[in-house]
């Protein structure tokens, strides 16, 4: 059975934006990703809301910088075959990192931890996936358009710059903004239909890059 670690935020998690709380397990883009690969295949959602790439959230109530967690999460869940990495959104916040450029450096640190990690046991190193998570809109919502200020912009190139980076490194690439948009209730989360169409999207990258 080949394993498929999914390593994100609260896209990944699932928040519900509008009931705000966290989607149906049948509606995660990981649980669709899942079913549509079948038995063979074991994904593994590691989803946190607030997670960042490679940036310190000094006003959180966990650890959400992705840097420090994903060796023990790779650790945990060795061996796997591919990771899903899909972050960035949350580096656009004012006061963590706010630049398109920066994201897309803790994407490639990321990466570099990934292809460095001691897997032991004769385990090979799996291969890496790079999702640009749909683009961060306007919407009324003051708080999280406060928290976004300004990031709408650097959200735009997040797409092209992780292009170029999984070019750089190797690695495959995806564009979630090719098959689902944020929702206007708070700019930067995914409604049901959205998530899913994420795993449904991912499904053929993913066998691709699996051979199966």
């Amino acid at each position: 059975m080949k394993s498929v670690l999914c390593f994100g935020d609260s896209l990944t998690w699932g928040y519900d934006p509008v009931n705000m709380g966290r989607h149906a397990y049948e509606d995660r883009w990981t649980s669709v990703l899942q079913k549509g690969l079948g038995h063979g295949v074991r994904v593994l959602a590691e989803g946190l809301n607030g997670r960042t790439t490679a940036y310190d959230d000094h006003l959180a109530d966990c650890e959400r910088n992705g840097v420090k967690l994903l060796p023990t999460v790779l650790e945990t869940h060795k061996p796997v075959d591919l990771v899903i990495i899909m972050l960035g959104t949350n580096d656009m916040k004012r006061g963590i990192e706010g630049t398109a450029i920066g994201a897309a450096s803790g994407i490639k640190r990321l990466v570099s931890l990934v292809r460095n990690h001691d897997w032991g046991f004769n385990f090979e190193g799996p291969d890496v996936l790079i999702v640009a998570p749909p683009v961060i809109r306007e919407t009324a919502n003051a708080f999280f358009a406060a928290m976004f200020n300004d990031a709408l912009d650097e959200s735009a190139m997040l797409a092209s710059l992780y292009r170029d980076m999984a070019d750089e490194l190797n690695c495959g690439f995806y564009d979630a903004g090719s098959v689902a948009e944020t929702t206007p209730l708070d700019g930067i989360h995914l409604d049901a239909e959205n998530t899913r169409a994420v795993g449904r999207g991912l499904e053929p990258v993913v066998r691709m890059m699996l051979g199966i």
